[in-house]
């Protein structure tokens, strides 16, 4: 009975918890439903004539589909790169012996340590000198130095959680090292650079300061292009709901059709 009554308690809490981060994304997913009238409704309304109205005035508004694209573009291309380079570095620091090699590994840690508004005008200076304000190039170079420790880090472990005996009967087999990483390590470490992946696009796609200072009308993201709806006329809540939905869909969308691996990644499974 004490049993039951324990489980009882934790269902409860974990629905509770639950509920606490889905709400927000549902009110907002209301809001932006509802005619100006119905938002600023006191008490509000969960039951209302819904209105498409908030999406046709942003999709309208080709600026920001301009800048929803600029958000997609940087995501990808620096989610890629991050990937490009970590993989290899990670693969090297679980498997070959060099000097130093755990304060290397620290050392790149330790990058994502210090505040991003503390390095904000440091950033911004270089990148004025070598003319990479609003360029795409800039904008992804700027997300990869977030994207990269956070990805070796976890691969690392990932990689150290394969036994080195696979890559060696490859070997045997005659193929060359390379080969056996990516014929071999690669296809047995999909759940954790899925994992890696989704991380790493959400960091881009969510990231808000820097975008917002090393960036112009040319390559803003759309992130910072929501507060476009805040006007000296006052804030358009429908269009802000209706924009926050749009950003949010393809997170939401891209970690449903690869929730399997990132649970994988997460726990660092096993090889079969």
């Amino acid at each position: 009975m004490q049993k039951t009554s324990k489980q009882l308690l934790l269902n409860l809490l974990l629905w509770a918890m639950i509920a606490a981060f889905v709400f927000p994304l549902f009110w907002l997913l209301l809001t932006s439903l509802k005619t100006r009238v119905d938002a600023f409704s006191y008490p509000p309304k969960f039951i209302f004539t819904p209105t498409y109205d908030n999406y046709r005035k942003v999709l309208e508004d080709g600026t920001f589909l301009h800048y929803y694209w600029n958000s997609v573009k940087v995501s990808f291309l620096s989610t890629f790169f991050s990937l490009l380079l970590a993989l290899p570095a990670a693969y090297a620091l679980a498997r070959f012996p060099m000097r130093k090699k755990e304060d290397f590994a620290f050392w790149v840690l330790s990058t994502r340590m210090a505040p991003p508004i503390m390095v904000i005008l440091p950033f911004y200076l270089v990148f004025k000198q070598f003319n990479l304000l609003d360029t795409t190039f800039g904008l992804v170079l700027i997300y990869m130095t977030f994207s990269l420790s956070f990805i070796l880090w976890m691969m690392r472990s990932y990689f150290e959680s394969i036994p080195v005996d696979l890559e060696e009967a490859a070997r045997i087999d005659g193929l060359s090292r390379l080969s056996a990483f990516l014929r071999v390590v690669i296809p047995l470490s999909a759940p954790g650079i899925a994992a890696s992946c989704i991380f790493s696009f959400i960091m881009s796609w969510n990231e808000f300061l820097y975008s917002l200072i090393l960036t112009g009308d040319k390559t803003k993201t759309a992130t910072v292009a929501i507060t476009g709806f805040i006007t000296f006329e006052g804030i358009r809540w429908g269009e802000v709901a209706a924009a926050g939905i749009m950003v949010v869909l393809p997170v939401l969308v891209f970690g449903i059709l690869i929730q399997k691996y990132l649970i994988q990644g997460m726990t660092m499974g096993g090889v079969k």
